[in-house]
Order: structure tokens, then sequence, then C-alpha cells
């Protein structure tokens, strides 16, 4: 008979296996001897050592599921439970139950990873859709519209979640994605509707001024101008592809009239800076007449420099005020100096000045021997309202002296 710390081989070939549970059957061996025999299923045993040991790396170092991993220790399991090697099973099934417990955890493990993964990714749904519905009422169209191609994308790679729930949040984020388009499309189509219709505002526009690009009524034309620009302004904008060719038109109508008028206007003022310089030159001709020393020949000169004034043409707008007030200056010098001679010559208007004068001397007289009688007597006060009176009356008397004066007298 033949034996090891972990089985032996009794006389009749029959090979056993020692466990916790006393002796175990392992099989017969009748091919060589005990020891070939032990030999062999200790092989045996090791091979289970070597597969537990595989299974137990796979377990912890790769993915491999939990039911699979429970299938494969169920298989070893039964080679260690059908006691067909020679070595220490206790201990194979002592790791085995270990790998048992391993793969339990791993599961809890994977299955709390899972659930937290699936909360966060529907928070992360959630939070798409929330922001879907709010890009829904949005009137930012380019930006809000690449925002949510951006949030498909991001959902797209997002777990899915429980059929109800995930059906229920995309039901919700689609919805929020059809209004949104919706939205715009009614927006654009109410754009283009608007563009229409100021494409043919302006068209209007364009026609009306072309038609005055050959005008020569400066003014009004130029006022209309501005109307039909204002008017353009107000009209907004039209389809692209009529938008440019419109503006090109329109201010191509308008650059052949204000061309037009610019070079009129600078011929005009050429010939109105012409126009000043000879005006300026009869002015300070005029101007030589003052002070007047012989009233009808100054007349006479003012007259002849007034007819050349007369046909000269007009002078720039700024410039007309200035040279104007000189000739209106020596006018009134030549008006001066008629009325001092009208009033020197009337016979009349001197002896109404003399009359004059001398009732107001008279009553200056008069006033001034009342003051002194006041004064004499002590009555102040009346005498002060008799100066003031006299006051009054001398003044008078010497404006009515100064024109006596002028008189010659």
């Amino acid at each position: 008979m033949s034996s090891d710390p972990w089985g032996r081989v009794d006389e009749t070939g029959t090979v056993y296996v020692r466990t916790a549970d006393g002796e175990q059957v392992v099989g017969s061996w009748q091919a060589g001897t005990p020891d070939e025999a032990l030999a062999y299923f200790e092989r045996k045993y090791e091979g289970l050592v070597v597969e537990i040991g595989l299974l137990e790396r796979r377990v912890k170092t790769t993915d491999l599921s939990s039911k699979d991993a429970q299938v494969a220790i169920a298989h070893i399991r039964e080679q260690v439970d059908a006691h067909h090697a020679v070595g220490d099973l206790d201990a194979l099934k002592v790791r085995l139950d270990k790998l048992v417990e391993t793969v339990d955890a791993r599961r809890e493990e994977r299955k709390a990873q899972r659930a937290k993964q699936s909360d966060e990714a529907r928070h992360s749904k959630e939070a798409l859709v929330v922001e879907a519905e709010e890009l829904a009422q949005s009137d930012q169209w380019r930006a809000a519209g690449e925002r949510l191609r951006a949030l498909v994308d991001t959902w797209k790679g997002l777990p899915r979640l429980d059929r109800k729930s995930d059906d229920e949040l995309w039901h919700r984020f689609s919805h929020a994605r059809s209004a949104f388009s919706k939205r715009r499309k009614a927006h654009f189509a109410s754009l283009d509707a608007q563009r229409e219709e100021a494409r043919k505002t302006k068209e209007k526009l364009v026609a009306e001024a072309e038609s005055l690009s050959a005008s020569s009524d400066w003014g009004p034309t130029a006022a209309r101008y501005r109307e039909l620009m204002a008017d353009w302004k107000a009209a907004g904008r039209a389809q692209r592809e009529h938008e440019d060719d419109l503006w090109n038109r329109f201010r191509g109508a308008q650059d052949v009239f204000f061309a037009a008028r610019s070079s009129v206007f600078a011929e005009r003022d050429a010939e109105q800076t012409e126009n000043l310089k000879l005006k300026e030159e009869l002015a300070e001709e005029a101007e030589k007449l003052v002070p007047v020393q012989d009233l009808k020949a100054a007349r006479a000169a003012f007259r002849s420099i007034n007819e050349r004034w007369e046909a000269i043409g007009h002078v720039p707008r700024d410039a007309r005020p200035k040279v104007e007030g000189r000739m209106h200056a020596v006018e009134r010098a030549l008006q001066e100096s008629e009325e001092t001679e009208w009033r020197r010559t009337n016979p009349e208007a001197r002896a109404r000045a003399e009359g004059l004068t001398g009732q107001l001397q008279a009553a200056v007289d008069k006033l001034q021997g009342q003051i002194e009688t006041a004064r004499s007597a002590g009555n102040n006060a009346k005498a002060d309202k008799l100066q003031r009176e006299l006051d009054g009356r001398q003044a008078l008397l010497d404006q009515a002296l100064k024109g006596l004066h002028e008189f010659g007298g």
C-alpha cells in the first residue's frame, strides 16, 4: 500500500483522498504502481489549483460578468466535490467560497455603480430637457438652434434609463425641439413676407429716385431725396439677393442728381464770389461820400453807385449782410444830412422852435422866482416840488435851444 499526507492507495488499487469529512474514494487504479496512481491524481489536483488561480485573476483584473464567473465557479466546484483529485480539497473549497464572496461583492459594486450612473444620466437628461424647453422660447434663432443640436449630441452620449423614464424625458426633449423649430419656421416665414414687402416698397422708391435724377429743380428735388431716404430706412431690408442691387440703383440715381447740382452750384459760387468783389468795391466808393460836404452832389453820386450795385447779381449768402450793411450806413448818413438841411432852411420850423424856446425860458424864469419865494417863506417842501418841475422844464429848454442852434439861430 502507498500513501501521502492527502491520499493513499490500498492493496486493491482503490485511491482515497483525505478530507475534513474523512476519506473519500477518488477512483480505482490498475494500470501501474500505487505511487503512479497517487501522482496521477495529484496532477489532477494541481490542474484544479491552476484553474482556480486563473479564475481568481480573471475576476480581479477583467470585467468578467458575475453570471459567467458563477458558472465557472460551479464547474470547478463540481470537480472538487466529485473528489477526483488528491490534495487539500478543503482548501480549494475555501478558495472557491471566497471567490463567490468576491464575485457577489463585485456584483453589488457594479449594481451600485450602474445605479449611480443611471442616476447621473437621469439628472443629466433632465437638465438637457430643462435647457431645451428654455431654448424653445428663445428668439436667438441661430445660437439657440446650434445649442439644441449640441444637446442632441450630448443626449446620444448618455446611457439609457429604464424605458418608461427614458421615453418620457425624450418626449419632452423632442417636443421642445419641435416647438422651437415651429416658432423659427413661422418667424422666418414672416420675415420673408416682410422682406418681400420691403422689396416692393424699395422698387417704388428706386423708380421715383431714378425719375428725379435729371431734375434741375434743385431745392425741392433735394428735399424729396431726403424724404425718399427716410422712407428707404423705414422700409426695412429686402431679401439679400435684391437688397444690394436696389441700393446701388437708388444711390446711383441720387449721385447723378447731386453731382449735377454740385456742378451748377460750383459755377454759381464762383460767379457770386466775383459779384461780392464788385460790390465791395462799390461800397468802398460810396463810403468816400461820408462825411457829406455837398449834399446834392453826394446824393447824385450815391444814385449812380446804387444803379451799378443793382446791376450786379447775387453774392454768397453769408457775406450779404456785411456788404449791404456798408451801403445802408452811407444811405443813412445821406438821409441824416438831408434832414438836418431841411430843418435849417425851413422858416416855419424855425419860428416854432423860437416860440417854444421863448415859452420854456419864461416858464423857467417864473419857476425860479417861485422857488426863491417859497424858500424865503420857509416852505421847503413846496420849494422842492417846484425844483423838480424846474428841472424838467430846464431839460426841455436845453433840448429846444439845441434844435434852434441847428437852424443857425
